[in-house]
């Protein structure tokens, strides 16, 4: 999850904020509610705040919650009225109530509770990124095959109805030459690394950095769009205590070329370009994807219709649920 600089350091005022900006409006249609799957939660962060909160919207609650910190889950639960607050996660892996469950743990942790929640049994969606590197990866999804169970990572962007509206634009703008992807927020925490306070957020220990945290972005959506490159090459800024604080990435396709630029460090106006011989789209922070713009060589700029963010999260829960009754990699269109 990526924080700005004027984000509060704490999560739950972080998502009671953005949660009170929502509230009274309309909750759209969706499924991702539905009775038969039950959640619990791992964590008590921004993300979880989120999706319990999503959730409220929607009349309905989590089922379940564990954190390392009791006391957290306790008062997590009181907030959100969770029915059932576990001593343990695996007392939440035993209890055959729960269908469900959202890893939200720092990135390091994310194999160690995918390995006893999949074994259990248990559909996983983690956040983002799931795994510190390729080899837990394939291990994840190995062990989701043994079990048949699903397992998804939670990269929000994927299953928004603005990158489908991205795809459609992109014949418009003719053969796509050069797609430069940014995503550079300089990060309220840093201030405190500067202090010589080492957060979260910087501590390379639990698979952290400005790649891990917010160039994921960048690389999810470069390989959405267009696919593996054929060649890449890559640089990054260390910080003292080994962490990337901030890096680029160049990537070529043959008859196109991309950039990928992201940072903690320093930031600058991400709008991101995707730029075609016939003309170029702009895009807007590509987390959300919440404003696309067309600009076609001897025009102006348009505007693309794309919904708004409000309540973005239920797209990739809709699409969870939709893969939890089908199987798992069975979204066509993704």
């Amino acid at each position: 999850m990526a924080d700005s600089k004027q984000a509060p350091l704490d999560a739950a005022a972080a998502a009671k904020a953005a949660f009170a900006s929502v509230q009274d409006k309309p909750f759209p249609n969706d499924i991702f509610t539905a009775p038969e799957l039950r959640w619990a939660v791992i964590g008590c962060g921004v993300i979880a705040n989120q999706m319990a909160q999503s959730l409220a919207l929607a009349g309905r609650k989590l089922a379940g919650v564990a954190n390392r910190t009791l006391s957290k889950a306790q008062a997590f639960a009181e907030q959100y009225g969770v029915e059932k607050v576990y001593e343990t996660v695996e007392d939440l892996y035993a209890d055959p109530d729960i269908d469900a469950v959202y890893i939200t743990t720092p990135h390091n942790t994310h194999i160690t509770y995918l390995r006893a929640a999949l074994a259990a049994g248990k559909h996983v969606l983690c956040e983002k990124p799931a795994a510190s590197n390729a080899r837990e990866l394939r291990e994840m999804y190995a062990a989701a095959d043994e079990s048949g169970t699903l397992l998804l990572e939670a990269m929000r962007p994927a299953f928004l109805p603005s990158l489908d509206r991205l795809r459609e634009a992109l014949p418009r703008i003719g053969k796509v030459r050069r797609a430069v992807l940014s995503f550079c927020k300089y990060s309220s925490r840093y201030d405190r690394f500067r202090a010589g306070v080492i957060e979260n957020a910087f501590n390379p220990s639990l698979s952290n950095g400005a790649l891990m945290d917010i160039g994921v972005y960048c690389v999810h959506l470069l390989l959405l769009l267009f696919g593996e490159p054929e060649q890449i090459q890559a640089a990054c800024v260390k910080l003292e205590n080994g962490v990337d604080g901030a890096g680029t990435i160049l990537a070529s396709y043959g008859g196109m070329t991309a950039e990928l630029l992201y940072s903690k460090i320093s930031g600058m106006d991400d709008r991101s370009e995707l730029q075609g011989e016939d003309g170029s789209i702009f895009l807007g922070d590509i987390s959300h994807l919440g404003d696309l713009r067309l600009s076609l060589r001897g025009g102006g700029e348009t505007p693309l219709p794309v919904e708004t963010a409000e309540h973005d999260m239920r797209h990739e829960l809709e699409a969870f649920l939709r893969m939890a009754g089908t199987g798992r990699g069975e979204e066509p269109h993704r």
